[in-house]
């Protein structure tokens, strides 16, 4: 084994140790708190957040999304308590909540009311949901667009269906459960990228989604000379009663007057024929959207040949277009993404729904450790405040939490 091999398998053995101290001492604080506020040991649970490679605001507009699921999670300990009531802590928050299972139960508290409408459509969709206790805590990073409230739904309708309804729910049913959450109870009308991730996730895999007819495809992804890393502005942003649903609406009022049920079928000749019918800031939406349909797929191919080259130049395109067309952009992002140019990085862009949050990188190994450090110190420089970087781990799914 040569000197670059060993320094690759130390260096992977020391992230695999550092995850799993992450996770030793986030179930030993979930287990004490279980056990002095419930008495009995529960189940443990976890679900992941997720990033996506590209295909952005594609999904709720019928197109394709590639995502992956990531180290960064939400675990839960979870036991039936006999009763009709719901009693559950978060540790991160330090706030205990407790509600009953009818729908003119449902709590205050914005956090808590992504678990009620887990039980509640759950109950909805024929399934069986009794009273249980929880303690939960996570380490996704809230406002990042590591779609943490995605995890949250998706930690919780995969225990309901394992402890409640015997797993007679197909993974893609527990996706459009989280999905429908944040429709009906916390005032997003998302797509369903986020929710198929964190339950569908596989190590070593990123995901094809077709948002229209839910078929999706495994790629693998071991970037051989590439690092990909995230970089979180640490602007927070928030989805609800925000532009994310206007977005949305222009994109359907364009999707209307082409004929269409959503811009998965339209194409660029279709939008400029009708550019006079449509406002100006409709159009760019759809420009964008339908530019971006066809970025996904370029995108797939170019990994399948190994060409990163392309990766790299369809993730700038994607930034230009959420920047200037979609405008979900902000200074902060923009300027990480004109960092990252400065230093040669092969791909760049806004991950997430925008508003802040996070750029995910494809850097070539020989230049990682000099983007790292430009990145950091230039943006400390104007803005008074580090970004975190988040090296991107690539893991399984929402699961029954096992040692590894």
């Amino acid at each position: 084994m040569d000197v670059d091999s060993d320094y690759f398998v130390t260096f992977t053995n020391l992230i695999a140790i550092i995850i799993q101290s992450i996770h030793t001492i986030m179930k030993t604080k979930i287990k004490e708190q279980f056990k002095s506020r419930f008495g009995e040991d529960g189940i443990l649970f976890v679900a992941p957040g997720r990033f996506n490679l590209i295909g952005e605001h594609t999904d709720y507009n019928g197109g394709f999304v590639f995502p992956g699921a990531i180290d960064k999670f939400i675990m839960a300990e979870i036991k039936p308590n006999g009763t009709d009531k719901v009693r559950v802590y978060s540790i991160d928050i330090d706030e205990y909540v407790e509600f009953g299972l009818n729908e003119e139960d449902a709590p205050s508290q914005q956090w808590a009311r992504y678990i009620f409408g887990v039980c509640r459509e759950i109950i909805k969709r024929g399934g069986e949901v009794k009273g249980f206790d929880a303690v939960f805590a996570g380490n996704v990073p809230l406002g990042a667009g590591l779609s943490s409230s995605a995890a949250l739904e998706s930690c919780f309708a995969n225990a309901l269906n394992e402890l409640f309804n015997d797993n007679k729910f197909p993974k893609m049913e527990l996706a459009k459960i989280g999905q429908s959450t944040e429709h009906n109870y916390c005032g997003v009308n998302c797509g369903i990228m986020d929710q198929f991730a964190s339950v569908h996730g596989k190590k070593d895999n990123l995901m094809r989604l077709d948002c229209r007819s839910g078929e999706f495809e495994y790629f693998p992804f071991k970037l051989d000379g590439y690092k990909l890393v995230l970089v979180d502005s640490r602007v927070k942003h928030e989805l609800v009663d925000s532009p994310y649903n206007k977005r949305r609406e222009s994109c359907e009022r364009v999707a209307a007057t082409l004929g269409v049920e959503t811009l998965r079928d339209a194409d660029m000749a279709m939008l400029d024929a009708a550019k006079d019918k449509v406002s100006a800031e409709d159009y760019n939406r759809a420009k964008y959207v339908i530019e971006e349909k066809q970025r996904v797929l370029d995108v797939c191919d170019a990994l399948n040949r190994g060409d990163y080259d392309t990766v790299g130049r369809c993730m700038y395109g994607t930034h230009e277009g959420m920047s200037k067309l979609y405008e979900v952009s902000c200074e902060e992002l923009d300027y990480l993404n004109d960092v990252a140019k400065e230093c040669g990085v092969t791909g760049s862009r806004i991950m997430g729904g925008g508003f802040g949050g996070c750029t995910v990188n494809l850097v070539k190994d020989e230049l990682y450790d000099n983007f790292i450090a430009t990145v950091t110190r230039k943006f400390n420089e104007r803005y008074g405040h580090e970004p975190k970087i988040y090296p991107v781990i690539v893991s399984d799914g929402a699961r029954r939490y096992e040692e590894q």
